[in-house]
């Protein structure tokens, strides 16, 4: 028998179908993957609102209990209009916005979209101004199995952690002491203006230099922008023991982080894809790390937080841990699953379109001439051999 086709090649068949195996085993990983992301957000929330639930104890253990007005949510993060350790003014409703658990939840899923991976150093530099989302990025960190190296200044803004009878200090003391965030801090500072305070009452100074000295943890006292700086990137590399830093999360506008340079009140909060670098003399370690290809989380701005990655302001009461659109973030990690399903279509298609070429006849013409030739021997009485 004449065939009027050419012969199928094995070739794409076995091509779409390690192509079909291929995507499915990928989208299998990222499916588990998310998984694992989302619950790791969950239990970071959770764990942050068992500190919450710790510091408020602790609180009203040194009679010192939750103000209800102030902080109708009972968090216990929430501290005075004003005292002898407050820096500068602060927005009451951002302080109770970040009291939320699902800022670690958030932090989780930042840390993870910039490549964070467990066992991993990570350096804090924190304001005690939101004493809630050190809590937050704390309790990320030890969910996710991360080695924090952090920085704190106690001076506070408005309605941070500007209790003196009970500052930011006071409640990482706590939160160690009950076994939950068990991370000493590598050095304090005072804060404020040039870190150490100048903008702050002179008896709120003294008192939170004597705080630090009977803590044994490392006191900076550099007024001096470029020497804070380089003390303080020494002090991370110290406590990072070799490992490289895998991320650099700010919190809060202390002055030796974010620099003196304007030009920073421009970032977007969050995950940041670019900073721009001022002099030399300007600079924090903010933009030194981000310098040194460190990728950069920058927790300032909360309302510009809420509404990116899209929390609730000022909720009353708290969502709980799981709920709010925050968790979809782990199974949208985003548009990778969707780039995925378009280059495997896009390559299944290109696959099948060879192997219906493959199917097609070789020449028109000896289409043409076959027929012919069938048809005059179904004439003549004989079929083709």
């Amino acid at each position: 028998m004449i065939s009027n086709r050419r012969k199928i090649s094995a070739a794409p068949v076995y091509s779409a179908g390690a192509l079909s195996l291929l995507f499915i085993f990928v989208m299998t990983v990222l499916s588990a993957r998310e998984t694992s992301l989302r619950q790791e957000m969950i239990e970071a929330a959770r764990l942050m609102a068992r500190a919450e639930t710790t510091v408020r104890d602790c609180r009203m253990a040194k009679g010192i209990p939750a103000d209800d007005r102030a902080d109708p949510n009972r968090t216990g993060l929430i501290g005075l209009e004003t005292s002898p350790i407050t820096t500068s003014l602060g927005n009451l409703a951002a302080k109770r916005t970040t009291a939320n658990p699902a800022f670690a939840a958030l932090i989780v899923s930042l840390l993870d979209e910039a490549g964070v991976r467990r066992g991993d150093t990570v350096a804090l530099g924190a304001s005690s101004s939101f004493p809630g989302l050190i809590v937050g990025t704390l309790s990320a960190a030890k969910v996710m199995g991360l080695k924090p190296v952090a920085i704190s200044s106690l001076g506070a803004s408005e309605w941070g952690a500007n209790n003196p009878a009970f500052n930011w200090l006071d409640m990482d003391n706590c939160l160690r002491t009950a076994g939950l965030l068990d991370f000493r801090p590598a050095a304090l500072a005072i804060g404020g203006d040039e870190d150490v305070g100048r903008d702050m009452d002179p008896a709120g100074r003294a008192l939170l230099a004597a705080r630090i000295e009977q803590s044994g943890v490392f006191f900076i006292e550099k007024p001096d922008l470029e020497a804070n700086v380089g003390e303080r990137l020494r002090l991370y590399e110290a406590g990072a023991r070799g490992r490289p830093i895998r991320a650099f999360i700010n919190i809060g506008g202390s002055w030796a982080n974010i620099g003196t340079n304007a030009e920073v009140l421009k970032l977007k909060p969050g995950l940041l894809g670019g900073v721009y670098n001022p002099a030399q003399n300007e600079r924090g370690v903010l933009q030194e790390m981000a310098t040194r290809k460190i990728p950069v989380i920058h927790l300032l701005n909360v309302r510009g937080l809420c509404a990116r990655y899209g929390l609730p302001w000022d909720p009353k009461p708290l969502p709980k841990p799981g709920e709010g659109g925050i968790y979809g973030r782990a199974a949208g990690r985003g548009r990778l699953p969707a780039i995925l399903s378009g280059v495997f279509i896009a390559l299944l298609v290109a696959v099948l379109s060879v192997l219906l070429m493959g199917r097609a006849p070789a020449d028109p013409s000896a289409i043409s001439s076959l027929d012919g030739v069938q048809y005059r021997h179904r004439r003549a009485g004989q079929g083709p051999s």
